[in-house]
């Protein structure tokens, strides 16, 4: 699995989940947006379209791309926003990382790219990584049930559509 994050240098380096996944050879860190692979699933907050499983041919090929950023920073026409035609958002999911336990929609690049291996199907490879941190058994945990009916979902507007039968019942 071709796991690639662009690192914008914004971190502590200590809590950064993305300097521990390359430690560990779970991914490729970038520093320089023109290294940004083409083709591959950008993780994309912005983005229209909700990750899927209908995505999971594009992530077997040509692999994710996380962008460890202050998203307080970034506006949606950003830079590399532009270099690859594959955006997706991730749906509501919870965070479980010591610095934003319990924040909804407030994920570690860790947490997004594991619920994006999780929902196109890659659940062997998401466990793998994620339970290289002390604390990820409680991120898949915290949101089984969402996982397990995202994945189960067969296209964007399917996860989009749990989502927001799931948000409804806390409105």
């Amino acid at each position: 699995m071709k796991i690639t994050i662009f690192h914008a240098n914004e971190c502590e380096k200590k809590k950064c989940t993305s300097y521990k996944m390359e430690k560990l050879g779970k991914c490729k860190l970038i520093y320089k947006v023109n290294q940004i692979p083409k083709g591959a699933i950008v993780l994309n907050p912005f983005a229209q379209k909700s990750v899927s499983l209908e995505d999971k041919n594009v992530v077997e090929k040509r692999g994710i791309i996380g962008l460890d950023c202050s998203w307080n920073k970034i506006s949606s026409s950003a830079t590399f926003f532009n270099l690859t035609k594959y955006h997706r958002s991730l749906p509501f999911l919870i965070a479980a990382s010591p610095v934003n336990y319990g924040s909804p929609c407030k994920l570690s690049t860790v947490e997004a790219i594991v619920a994006t291996l999780y929902i196109t199907d890659f659940k062997d490879e998401a466990k793998d990584i994620i339970n290289s941190f002390k604390w990820g058994h409680t991120f898949i945990e915290l949101n089984f049930e969402l996982l397990e009916d995202y994945s189960n979902a067969k296209s964007s507007k399917e996860v989009v559509n749990i989502q927001n039968e799931f948000l409804k019942q806390y409105s």
